[in-house]
């Protein structure tokens, strides 16, 4: 073996290669990675670490060391994160480290860098989830961020994803992409989000958990995992219902989840897996946003039009996935994967969209959906150094039929719009990485992608014409990193890339001016995407990721107005966002572990005027703070298994409109939390209470970007409790 290649070997080996094949699902659960971050040298970096940082280590790991984390989410082969030129971050999800009631994504990923998780407290429109910025304009669901678990979409093929999907307590961990590598997903701009559920167990179990805190939550789930069929098959099945009074007024919310795996394979060359997912939630209150006197008066309360109008929304969500992979000979393994279901939602909006030229106040969706994907990886273990190289096509369907009628005081009443609507994206992508030298890494690809839309208008009456039409997207996008190892702790690399970005069909739903039809005048956004960091891990003790990343985007889509519920959308000509990302993770010794999470983003248009013609060139990106702390520290009595930890977190401003006119304060929480680790005789009992806002805080949670009437503000809960416990028994 020459030199580089045993160069090479030898960083494997350190930073943890993965011990089953790349190919085989479910084989890298490892702990948490520390996430990228930038704009502080390395050694301010560390004293900021000392500081606070997260212990992502399973319990048993020894001498106070932080393991090395695998990804396969960047380059599609699975791989030790620390050796990928890209922002990437894991967290692991074993319920002995996380200590939640696994409910909401933003329970996980609050820790990470340049990734904002918004809780609305408002399960009517999901989490508000940005990557730099991507995705900060959604008022609803997700946009910019691409959505997967187990390498099944959870995002459609406009670009639009729901997070209520996730099913959190199954999963192993979460992988969280952001950058210039996001663009080999296709019609995404931000990141990627990838959930990945936890192989079934070798020993057959049974697990049941539950807890319950303040504004009337709890929930409830069973599980089982385990072989199948001898040692050919394992399954994980897991079944919940969580319910909730609200926070604020008419925000109650039921919420049934069910989510299941099976995997199976005759030898160790080739794997099929099997998932599912069910979510049902019917009736789920709207409270709406507030005003900033409604805030001040009474910030509990339901905004305006909540209760007249009866705002909510039922989901009823089905899908399933197959893959299958084989490795074909030494050096070749083709995934082949498939996905169908449906989705019916019907949401009450906060007006009577009885016009005869409006499209109504009442949303039916009855949506149909599915996708097939295939790739190839050959590993080439050349003589200057080993190379792979992939090349994949995917193709995604949804077809929706969409209705509005009007709200009649909460009762769905006169059809008002009556459309099919279709979209399709048929992409290919290519992607190599290469240690060409010994201490130097190529890494890229290219990806091609064509979306359109398409709408068959069925409702014709006099003064609402025929609306159908259609518009088609395409791009082709590159990508490419290089690495370089400074020696076997330290690693630079820069990364440059494309991004694409679609409007989604909720975005494409309504027309500026007021008129029926679709709005097909937007066009998609195009981004330049620069990204320069290190990556350092130090003794195997702590890890440090620091990120610097500049990107510009053109005809980005940003929300011209949200009125009840219904958001319109534009074209704004430029828009940047430049920053700094710091991760650090560390364990202290004693039992001491910590987590330091800093972003500091610029985000602002460079070229945009308002309707009304005003330039707003220069004006922040309503939605993104400018910048944002988290830091951890976490003591664990590995004897025990006893565990606490504080959680504290500082944002910064957020502006709420184009025009800057208003913000959401700035604001610092503290959460603090315990759980115990027993095992003995095949039992696993792990329970845990949680406070969050544990000094009584007032702050606003999330921001409705240009909302009408001054209704921005959505605000978080006070001091909340929530206890729970898990027990599983392997026989």
């Amino acid at each position: 073996m020459n030199r580089r290649a045993s160069g090479v070997a030898k960083r494997a080996g350190r930073f943890g290669a993965a011990s089953r094949p790349a190919f085989l699902p479910g084989s890298a659960s490892s702990p948490a990675t520390m996430a990228a971050a930038s704009g502080l040298g390395p050694a301010v970096a560390l004293g900021l670490a000392l500081a606070a940082q997260p212990a992502a280590a399973q319990q048993g790991n020894k001498g106070g060391s932080v393991l090395p984390s695998v990804t396969v989410t960047a380059t599609r082969v699975e791989q030790p994160s620390f050796d990928v030129p890209a922002a990437i971050d894991t967290r692991d999800l074993d319920p002995a480290t996380v200590q939640q009631p696994g409910v909401n994504l933003s329970e996980v990923l609050g820790r990470l860098p340049g990734v904002t998780v918004r809780n609305r407290q408002n399960y009517a429109q999901d989490l508000q989830v940005s990557s730099r910025g991507f995705g900060a304009r959604a008022a609803f669901g997700v946009r910019g961020v691409r959505l997967l678990q187990d390498g099944i979409p959870f995002t459609m093929p406009d670009g639009q994803g729901q997070t209520g999907l996730f099913d959190l307590d199954s999963a192993a961990r979460v992988e969280v992409l952001r950058g210039p590598f996001a663009a080999l997903y296709g019609n995404s701009a931000g990141g990627v989000l990838s959930l990945f559920t936890a192989p079934a167990p070798h020993e057959p179990g049974l697990r049941a958990y539950g807890g319950a805190g303040s504004h009337g939550a709890w929930k409830f789930g069973l599980g089982y995992g385990g072989p199948f069929a001898g040692d050919s098959a394992g399954a994980v099945l897991n079944a919940s219902r969580f319910e909730t009074d609200g926070y604020r007024d008419h925000s109650r919310t039921r919420r049934d989840l069910l989510g299941a795996r099976l995997d199976w394979g005759e030898d160790t060359d080739s794997r099929f897996s099997l998932t599912a997912t069910l979510l049902d939630q019917p009736e789920t209150q709207d409270p709406l946003g507030l005003t900033r006197e409604q805030l001040d008066e009474d910030r509990r309360q339901a905004g305006a039009g909540a209760l007249a109008f009866d705002t909510r929304k039922s989901i009823d969500h089905r899908q399933v996935g197959l893959s299958w992979e084989r490795r074909l000979g030494e050096r070749d393994t083709l995934e082949l994967r498939g996905y169908a279901g449906d989705r019916q939602v019907r949401q009450y909006l906060a007006f009577s969209g009885a016009a005869p030229s409006s499209s109504g106040g009442v949303v039916d969706l009855d949506r149909a959906f599915g996708g097939v994907g295939a790739q190839w990886t050959r590993r080439l273990p050349l003589a200057w150094g080993p190379a792979s190289f992939t090349l994949g096509i995917e193709y995604d369907r949804m077809a929706e039929r969409r209705k509005g009628f009007v709200n009649d005081m909460g009762v769905a009443g006169d059809l008002r719009r009556n459309e099919m609507n279709t979209v399709w994206n048929f992409d290919q992508f290519a992607i190599a990485e290469w240690w060409f030298a010994e201490r130097w890494r190529l890494a890229g690809g290219v990806r091609h992608s064509r979306v359109s839309f398409d709408v068959d208008d069925d409702f014709l009456t006099p003064v609402n014409p025929d609306d159908s039409g259609s518009r088609s997207y395409s791009a082709t996008r590159p990508v490419i990193g290089l690495l370089y190892a400074l020696n076997d702790a330290v690693n630079l690399y820069a990364s440059a890339g494309r991004g694409f970005e679609t409007p989604t069909f909720a975005e494409l739903a309504y027309r500026p001016d007021g008129q029926p039809g679709l709005n097909f005048g937007l066009d998609a956004s195009s981004s330049k995407n620069y990204e320069i960091g290190i990556k350092v891990q130090m003794a195997r003790a702590t890890r440090l990721n620091l990120a610097l990343f500049d990107t510009e985007t053109r005809d980005d889509i940003v929300p011209d107005a949200n009125v009840g519920g219904r958001t319109t959308f534009r074209n704004a000509a430029r828009t940047v966002r430049r920053g700094v990302e710091l991760g650090v993770e560390s364990r202290f010794g004693s039992g001491f572990a910590g987590y330091l999470a800093w972003t500091w983003m610029d985000a602002e248009f460079r070229d945009y005027r308002s309707l009304s013609g005003e330039d707003l060139s220069g004006k922040a990106l309503p939605g993104v703070p400018k910048s944002s702390l988290y830091a951890e520290l976490e003591w664990r009595h590995a004897p025990t298994g006893f565990v606490t930890a504080l959680e504290a977190r500082w944002n910064a401003k957020v502006f709420v409109d184009d025009l800057n006119s208003e913000s959401a304060d700035s604001f610092s929480s503290v959460d603090w939390r315990l759980g115990y680790d027993w095992r003995g005789r095949g039992w696993r009992v792990t329970p845990y209470l949680r406070v969050d806002n544990l000094f009584d805080s007032d702050y606003v949670g999330s921001v409705v970007v240009n909302a009408a009437n001054g209704r921005f503000y959505e605000p978080a809960p006070g001091r909340s409790v929530f206890a729970g416990v898990e027990a599983s028994y392997r026989f």
